[in-house]
């Protein structure tokens, strides 16, 4: 389970070396409770804000914080049965980089109303969260599956990873590699 403190960063992101000073003028309240409800909107639940802010008791971060070293935002959730993970470190701020996903995650509903819904599914492909780097985990299987299995599991999550299908090469080149490990154990 993904933790909301302290922040768990997604493995396969890079961090950002020297963020940036930001331009966004919102609260840190406005901005937590605005991405919550984007991340509802979009029709996503079971959200998880994970900072290095303390927690309240309802598990979410207090607005009255000190500002910590780590200003990485890390929001996790689930969307039509697809584990979601959005971050943001760019910012020298939790509020800005709080305040980014936000707007990102706007704009993608924007897309959905005007009409070009299909491509929401393909946007938001680069945002699943990955699973462990077993490669049982990397195909959703559990150890000791048949080759049937595998290759079932591997093409569907192919049509998700797929950089011609809107994923990325770096989660193809995990799922290829997780296939063909697994295929050389089945021999």
């Amino acid at each position: 389970m993904t933790e909301a403190f302290p922040l768990a960063w997604p493995s396969a992101k890079p961090r950002t070396r020297n963020p940036q000073r930001s331009r966004f003028e919102v609260s840190f309240a406005a901005a937590r409770d605005g991405l919550l409800r984007e991340i509802r909107l979009i029709g996503g639940t079971l959200p998880v804000l994970s900072t290095n802010i303390t927690l309240r008791q309802d598990g979410i971060p207090y607005a009255s914080h000190r500002q910590p070293d780590d200003k990485g935002v890390a929001v996790y959730f689930t969307l039509k049965v697809q584990k979601m993970c959005f971050c943001c470190d760019r910012w020298d701020s939790v509020t800005a980089n709080m305040q980014a996903i936000r707007k990102t995650i706007e704009a993608l509903r924007g897309i959905e109303r005007w009409g070009t819904g299909d491509m929401v599914e393909q946007a938001f492909t680069g945002f699943i969260a990955l699973p462990g780097n077993s490669p049982w985990d990397i195909l959703g299987l559990k150890p000791g599956s048949s080759r049937d299995d595998i290759e079932t599991a591997y093409r569907e999550k192919a049509k998700r990873c797929h950089p011609d299908k809107g994923g990325g090469h770096g989660p193809m080149a995990q799922l290829n590699s997780a296939r063909d490990e697994l295929l050389r154990k089945c021999i």
